[in-house]
């Protein structure tokens, strides 16, 4: 059969790929909220800064916990009816956060949060799998990771401006709007690709000869799958490589601010227009380094697991130029260096994004997915208490980056040796072929 030729291929899928590109941007809006707010809710409501770092902490607890169990879940229910919930959801807490009268309030809203929006990495990655074949998979990922650092270029601004404006609470109230727009635009545009009636015949073809995600539950069981992922050294590597990632990812994620306030004496003004730069970079190195650039050199005929493999490690080796951090008092240098490192960590995360849905037994992606993130943000959550601690025993961030760097290497180590090919696990076997006499 003769191939159709790409130029009359209709473009569905990469107006599914923007849509979930945008729920992640505003995933993250409703996330940094919180920290623009944080001073006008510190003095309206009086909160010691004990209160204020229980609630700075509360979204992770939920979201941290929910990775495994909303992978199994995503699993078994598929994105569409677990993205709507969620999308919901995040409005829901919004509104709550809106309008508390207190601390615990508040705290409730952020755990609903994290609970919401636990599903949204993994369901993007499993969507995508859906939806795109193989060769596409890289930019189709990049679009909703990119999409995670550039909330940290215009969200915190659009925050800021509204909650300056009109008050903290209609700081909220816009992330609400925000959410449920989103919720309603996922409900009307999105499905999976077997039930979508935009999608035409000849698209779906394309996609399905590319290589797409298997729709449709795992037979073994979403328990099952769990425990049979969970004996894969492939599955380790992704895991372990992924959370390296997270640690440092997340120390620059809190502590970059403070970092050029402390160190190079900034105001936080200044601090906050050079930590926008490497940001605004880890957007484009993640868009075209670890998305286009891997998908051209797919379609060039190149091996796709030793592409993948290539921008991941060499990604994850740009991250070490954070240790090029602590040898400048120089602010422009170090945003050069920090740039760089968080240029190349932006570049391997698709990658990592992509591999659950190319590695996955058919049922698995989130599950993986899950796996991942869960140790991810474990990590990101032991980051910046680590980082604090190690500057406030040393008043300087020197060994909190030297410590960084030693993470990002066993990182670099389990992506190269553990993690091993790039290529589907072997489904487990029916849950069904287990023998009665077993049971």
């Amino acid at each position: 059969m003769n191939a159709i030729p790409k130029q009359t291929i209709p473009r569905r899928r990469w107006g599914i790929g923007a849509l979930l590109g945008v729920g992640v941007l505003i995933n993250y809006i409703d996330r940094i909220g919180l920290s623009v707010a944080a001073p006008q809710i510190k003095e309206m409501f009086d909160l010691t800064p004990v209160e204020l770092g229980l609630l700075f902490s509360a979204f992770a607890w939920s979201y941290s916990l929910l990775q495994i169990p909303v992978g199994m879940v995503l699993d078994r229910f598929g994105p569409t009816r677990v993205g709507r919930w969620g999308a919901f959801l995040w409005g829901v807490a919004s509104l709550i956060t809106a309008f508390s009268s207190g601390f615990a309030g508040i705290l409730v809203a952020r755990i609903i949060l994290g609970v919401a929006e636990a599903p949204a990495f993994p369901a993007s990655s499993k969507a995508t799998g859906y939806w795109f074949p193989r060769h596409e998979r890289g930019l189709a990922t990049a679009i909703f990771d990119a999409a995670a650092k550039f909330s940290n270029v215009i969200g915190v601004p659009l925050v800021a401006i509204t909650v300056v404006t009109f008050g903290w609470r209609w700081g909220f109230g816009l992330t609400a709007v925000l959410s449920f727009l989103y919720f309603i635009a996922f409900y009307v545009l999105y499905r999976d690709p077997s039930a979508d009636k935009r999608l035409s015949k000849v698209e779906y073809d394309y996609i399905q000869r590319g290589g797409a995600a298997p729709e449709g539950p795992a037979e073994a069981g979403a328990v099952n799958m769990l425990g049979y992922l969970l004996t894969k050294t492939k599955v380790w590597g992704l895991t372990i490589g992924f959370a390296a990632y997270g640690y440092t990812f997340y120390l620059f994620l809190t502590w970059l601010p403070g970092y050029l306030v402390e160190t190079m004496h900034m105001s936080i003004l200044k601090s906050a227009g050079f930590a926008a730069i490497p940001w605004a970079f880890a957007t484009l190195t993640d868009l075209f380094v670890g998305g286009w650039l891997i998908d051209h050199l797919i379609k060039r005929g190149m091996d796709e697991s030793k592409v993948r493999k290539a921008v991941l490690v060499t990604g994850m080796s740009f991250g070490l130029a954070v240790f090029g951090a602590t040898q400048t008092t120089d602010p422009v240098w170090a945003i050069f260096w920090i740039s760089i490192a968080l240029g190349g960590l932006a570049s391997a995360a698709p990658v990592s994004w992509s591999l659950p849905s190319l590695i996955a037994p058919k049922g698995g992606a989130g599950t993986v997915g899950g796996i991942m993130n869960f140790a991810n943000n474990l990590m990101g959550a032991a980051a910046p208490i680590v980082t604090g601690l190690i500057v406030g025993a040393t008043a300087s961030f020197t060994n909190a980056f030297l410590v960084a760097g030693v993470i990002l290497v066993i990182g670099i180590f389990c992506f190269v040796f553990v993690l091993g090919k790039i290529e589907p696990i072997p489904d487990p076997a029916p849950a069904a072929t287990v023998p009665a006499a077993a049971a």
